[in-house]
């Protein structure tokens, strides 16, 4: 069985300064140094729940738009 790690699961494991890039940036195409960082974390880019392929760009896909979303507005992101 494998197992898929939940962004609950890396996000916790990013630098806040990643966090808040992400946070600010919600919905953008990732540049190299934060993809290198949130890959480190341990996060699976080739989840198709947690990323969008756009060719040469890694972005995140629509639920992890909307899990940072929820926790930049002080909400519980598990109700998504």
């Amino acid at each position: 069985m494998i197992t898929t790690m939940g962004i609950d699961d890396w996000w916790a494991k990013l630098p806040q300064e990643t966090r808040e890039w992400l946070i600010a940036h919600n919905g953008e195409s990732l540049p190299d140094n934060v993809a290198s960082t949130v890959r480190d974390a341990g996060t699976p880019f080739d989840h198709a729940a947690w990323w969008d392929d756009r060719g040469t760009t890694i972005t995140l896909a629509d639920r992890a738009i909307d899990w940072i979303e929820a926790v930049a507005n002080d909400e519980d992101p598990t109700a998504l």
